[in-house]
């Protein structure tokens, strides 16, 4: 080999190694700038949700019902500017902290569990439900870290 080949070939290594650096240095930091892509997939909340409730609430709670107080939630979770439409490559943006109180959730959801028709035998049924559908939401990545009173 000459040492006009070997010249060539270092150069080119180098060359290209500083094109894939700089590449992949670009693109961590813009993945860096956008929200984390938590899936959710109401058939596999529905199904981790009624895995982690108490026995006696899976007993008197339906598939169909737990599925409607979760979508409920999720309507609630909307309208609180929580559920973006788009989110996709969306640059994280949130200005104003929102916090999610879980008694809150629960009277919500009484009253559309009435006005939905679904049956609470018992309304320790619907805590346990936001429970765990706040559980779900933490092992999917989809949520931020807890505050204390003293950060409201």
């Amino acid at each position: 080999m000459s040492a006009v080949t070997v010249i060539f070939l270092i150069v080119s290594v180098f060359i290209v190694f500083a094109i894939a650096a700089v590449t992949i240095g670009r693109e961590a930091h813009r993945l860096d700038a956008l929200s984390p892509r938590a899936v959710y997939e109401i058939d596999f909340a529905v199904d981790w949700v009624a895995d982690h409730l108490p026995e006696e609430t899976q007993a008197r709670l339906t598939e169909d019902e737990l599925r409607s107080l979760l979508f409920a939630h999720m309507n609630w979770l909307h309208t609180r500017g929580l559920l973006p439409e788009k989110v996709t490559d969306r640059p994280q943006d949130i200005d104003t902290p929102v916090i999610v109180d879980e008694t809150t959730v629960a009277a919500y959801l009484l009253g559309e569990a009435e006005r939905l028709g679904v049956s609470v035998l018992d309304d320790v049924d619907v805590v346990h439900v936001v429970d765990a559908h706040l559980m779900y939401f933490d092992a999917i990545g989809a949520v931020g870290p807890r505050t204390t009173p003293d950060q409201i």
